[in-house]
């Protein structure tokens, strides 16, 4: 019951994460040791051997065969994390955006180290692939936000590739939302759901839904084959996607351009990293630099804990058989 209570709290960690634009839920599975597991159950739960589990086993061999218990106790975290972070992280973020920034920044950077430490060997091509990894992330952190659209193939393909960046490192599937103009139609209608069940809200976050699950089975098995085949280069590319995001958490950042959001009122739309003497309010430096540590500490913190269930996860793992050949 205890490590079934502590994977609810990284679920619950993940879920939380998700709701920040700029910080991945990817990040939390991966300084948590939980991250191969959860590609490799996604895969399997949503791949075609699953039906071969139905068969010869009925629900219980699918429940053993897809690491049912483990994904539904992380799920459960999720869920209640992202219920947490649409009603109380976003309270922090519009009064405390500085050191809650602070504190995801310092995580963030010692997350890249705990990453980068994973890699093998660093020669030219795992080099290639961080500084790809990078260049792609900080372009993704600084590109111009496009404009939304109500569309339903318009919000199920949001969903694809919002539920993509939750499993990646370093990029987070809101700020993909945000980057393709839908983070304020999905992230509305969820809390619209979650208070009033408004239908249409409710139809749009079921399309959403329905674009992460194709989303994620499609994902899932490309991410475990290249783990498979690639583990060295994967490793180095999402370490270049964790430096590569840091310009988009950065506590300092001044508002080039704002926007109206669902409640008619003006909020950040477009920022610009600057020094903290340029920063246009208190920049808290005292603090910042104390939640950075705070986040810091954290990542290592965390892998302590993974590090003493790493072991009682690769024997459930062995005991569900080995990874896909």
């Amino acid at each position: 019951m205890g490590s079934k209570i502590v994977l609810a709290l990284k679920g619950m960690a993940m879920g939380i994460a998700e709701v920040i634009p700029g910080v991945s839920g990817g990040t939390i599975a991966f300084i948590t040791g939980i991250y191969e597991r959860l590609i490799h159950a996604i895969k399997t739960i949503l791949g075609p051997g699953i039906l071969r589990a139905f068969r010869e086993g009925g629900l219980k061999g699918v429940w053993q065969q897809g690491d049912g218990t483990f994904l539904l106790t992380l799920f459960v975290g999720m869920g209640a994390g992202v219920i947490a972070g649409v009603f109380g992280v976003s309270l922090l973020l519009e009064r405390y955006p500085v050191l809650l920034w602070a504190f995801f920044f310092g995580l963030i950077i010692a997350s890249a180290i705990y990453i980068g430490r994973q890699v093998e060997r660093w020669d030219f091509g795992a080099v290639t692939a961080l500084v790809l990894g990078t260049f792609l992330a900080y372009y993704i952190t600084v590109a111009t936000p496009a404009q939304g659209s109500a569309a339903l193939w318009m919000v199920f393909l949001a969903g694809m590739i919002a539920i993509s960046a939750l499993i990646l490192p370093g990029i987070s599937g809101s700020f993909m939302l945000l980057l393709m103009g839908m983070y304020t139609l999905i992230i509305p209608s969820l809390k619209s759901v979650l208070e009033t069940l408004d239908t249409n809200s409710l139809i749009i976050v079921i399309t959403f839904a329905a674009g992460c699950l194709l989303g994620l089975a499609t994902f899932a098995r490309l991410l475990s084959w290249t783990f498979r085949n690639y583990r060295n280069l994967t490793l180095s590319v999402l370490t270049g996607f964790m430096i590569g995001s840091l310009n988009k958490i950065w506590p300092w950042r001044n508002v080039i351009e704002t926007r109206i959001n669902s409640r008619g009122e003006e909020v950040p739309f477009i920022e610009r990293s600057v020094l903290p003497g340029q920063f246009e309010g208190d920049p808290m430096i005292t603090g910042v630099i104390i939640l950075i540590i705070i986040g810091f500490a954290s990542v290592f913190i965390i892998e302590r804990v993974g590090t003493v269930e790493e072991g009682e996860e690769l024997e459930e793992l062995e005991e569900l058989g080995e990874m896909d050949k």
